[in-house]
């Protein structure tokens, strides 16, 4: 079943707008970066993202918003806890990024 991966940041006040268009551009790149270890294709099915735009005032500091999807709960986990180049874009985080905040979810699992 499918697995729909949010990522959600905050940007720290002196990251300049270089700085969060960088991340911004390395975070959409993973799609094409992250290679599965066993096929040696890539596995992020899709991913999307942008800057956040609500009216209704509940964003809590958050700014940028991606959506990526994967195939199954297995690619997920490979992806957070081993991918090599998703490892090395969240050590990366810290310098500009004052909170993420990820959900996943199965869709029509409640």
């Amino acid at each position: 079943m499918a697995i729909i991966h949010i990522v959600m940041f905050a940007f720290k006040p002196e990251a300049t707008p270089a700085e969060v268009q960088d991340l911004c551009d390395r975070m959409l790149a993973l799609k094409t970066n992250c290679v599965h270890p066993e096929t040696k294709k890539t596995y992020i099915k899709s991913a999307t993202g942008g800057k956040e735009n609500s009216a209704e005032g509940l964003q809590n500091g958050i700014t940028h918003v991606f959506v990526s999807e994967f195939e199954n709960e297995e690619d997920v986990a490979y992806y957070t806890h081993k991918d090599p180049a998703h490892l090395a874009f969240v050590k990366s985080l810290g310098a500009v990024v004052s909170k993420v905040q990820v959900v996943d979810f199965a869709a029509g699992v409640f």
